[in-house]
């Protein structure tokens, strides 16, 4: 129970998908405060005594349900939401799998696999992962958005620049967040709260826990926003860098065959502290640009100068035994060298 909330929106309330048809489930006033109950990325059909044979046994029409949508009075198109991350409630629970077919590394893992997770939701102490492994806590909200301009029922898988499944953990409590409006109202909806997750969510799931989300819903009236932008109380990554890292890396013709060849190589290294599931959990994929303006500038100017030297090279950061985080950097190649 939120004393100080305006509104509490139960988790009977979700939805699959992105349709600004829906019924709002709550009209709000700018400024409302508003309790957000929201399910696990499986909507429930994962629970603290599944099994790895309920991983074949998933309904994916039931997958990342968002609890809302909320008509915020006086949203217009052209306004930007600005949402307030105040606070999350976590459960205890949480669950990582590996879903055949899904994640950066499906042609790898083609077999299914589950860990079940239980953390204290009060300290929110580093989870544990084996006997040795501790995994940093970070709730978020993976999935949080507006309701599209387009008609009809979206998926909800893919980002858009209304928001959506973005999967950025830093948009965690004390963060502000600003969300172009396509619709009347905006149509805010937040789910796939997770308790810990590594930037890019290579093995496709995070720590999946169901959580209850307090935010703050305001208006910025005519902002013109093109895609989502955010701000931070403070740095992002001091609960994971404080020790260090060794380094491997991965050469391929792009991005995608750079990632999974870096995630591959130390893979092999993760086996020996049996801690694939945690490394593929806390890998964070990120894209060095050595200040250019971006990728595709920096690979067209290699392609200029030498074809050769157009590749990109992916590392990943990591240190054993795997009790602290891991960092997957994607870097240029051709000679250029990130910081490391």
């Amino acid at each position: 129970m939120c004393n100080n909330c305006n509104h509490t929106i139960h988790g009977r309330h979700h939805h699959f998908g992105w349709d600004n048809s829906f019924v709002p489930a709550e009209r709000v006033k700018p400024g409302s405060t508003i309790e957000f109950n929201c399910l696990d990325s499986s909507g429930g059909q994962l629970q603290p005594d599944s099994t790895v044979a309920d991983i074949a046994k998933l309904d994916f029409g039931k997958i990342n349900p968002v609890t809302g949508p909320i008509y915020v009075e006086g949203a217009e198109p052209g306004d930007a939401l600005k949402v307030t991350v105040e606070q999350f409630k976590p459960s205890g629970f949480g669950w990582t799998a590996n879903i055949p077919g899904f994640g950066l590394l499906a042609d790898d893992f083609k077999e299914p696999a589950l860990a079940i997770w239980k953390y204290d939701a009060i300290s929110l102490e580093p989870a544990l992962f084996g006997k040795n492994g501790r995994v940093p806590l970070k709730p978020f909200a993976g999935t949080i958005g507006n309701a599209p301009a387009q008609k009809g029922l979206h998926s909800v898988v893919p980002p858009r620049r209304v928001g959506g499944n973005l999967d950025i953990r830093d948009l965690a409590a004390g963060t502000t967040l600003y969300l172009p409006v396509e619709v009347a109202g905006a149509l805010f909806s937040v789910g796939d709260t997770h308790a810990a997750q590594g930037d890019g969510e290579v093995c496709g799931t995070a720590i999946e826990s169901p959580m209850d989300v307090v935010l703050t819903l305001d208006l910025v009236k005519d902002a013109r926003l093109k895609m989502p932008r955010f701000t931070t109380p403070g740095p992002v990554t001091r609960h994971l860098d404080a020790k260090g890292y060794e380094v491997t890396t991965g050469i391929g013709p792009d991005l995608m065959t750079g990632a999974k060849e870096a995630v591959a190589f130390v893979e092999t290294e993760a086996k020996r502290e049996n801690a694939g599931p945690a490394l593929r959990l806390l890998a964070d994929v990120y894209r060095e640009q050595q200040n250019y303006e971006g990728a595709e500038r920096v690979i067209n100017e290699l392609r200029a100068k030498s074809p050769r030297d157009a590749g990109l090279a992916a590392g990943i950061r990591w240190r054993p035994p795997l009790v602290s985080g891991l960092l997957l950097a994607l870097i240029l190649g051709g000679g250029v060298m990130a910081h490391l």
